[in-house]
């Protein structure tokens, strides 16, 4: 009887881990996303008209960033990157208000977003992507290449 309990609390044990790094492996933030302007805040304003990221597989443990848009004034943007979930700081090209970016993954839904302007950090981000996969929610905090303090909520819609 104790030989069987401690076979099932093995097989148990393995199974969970299994599924843990099953879970840990999928990447929520990988799609296409169009920003929601009408469920989104952005201090200080003036909002985009529109975004839409294209987010990609790199590797094992990484993506491909691609924004395009258009601004308040209506010029278009891009923006690409790419990085590894290791912390580690990687060229943001196209944004005017960061020009490197550093992802941390929390989980298969949340990241840690840190980005730097001329080698000093300037603002922190959590992306959150919602249980059922249709929406991720960026939060940003701190200061745009201007100074100014920031304080964004995006919300994105998959596509």
């Amino acid at each position: 009887m104790k030989r069987l309990m401690c076979v099932t609390l093995a097989f148990t044990a393995v199974a969970i881990l299994a599924l843990s790094a099953t879970a840990m492996a999928a990447d929520n933030n990988i799609g296409t996303w169009k920003a929601n302007l009408a469920k989104s805040t952005f201090s200080p304003g003036p909002a985009p008209k529109s975004q839409t990221l294209k987010i990609e597989a790199w590797g094992d443990d990484g993506v491909t960033f691609t924004s395009d848009g258009v601004d308040a004034e209506g010029k278009v943007t891009h923006s690409e990157m790419q990085a590894k979930y290791d912390g580690k700081f990687y060229a943001f090209k196209g944004n005017p208000d960061s020009d490197m970016l550093a992802y941390k993954r929390i989980d298969a839904y949340t990241l840690e977003i840190t980005t730097q302007l001329g080698g000093k950090q300037n603002a922190t981000a959590k992306a959150v992507v919602s249980q059922d996969g249709k929406t991720r929610t960026l939060t940003q905090t701190g200061k745009n290449a201007k100074g100014q303090t920031v304080n964004n909520v995006v919300v994105y819609d998959k596509q």
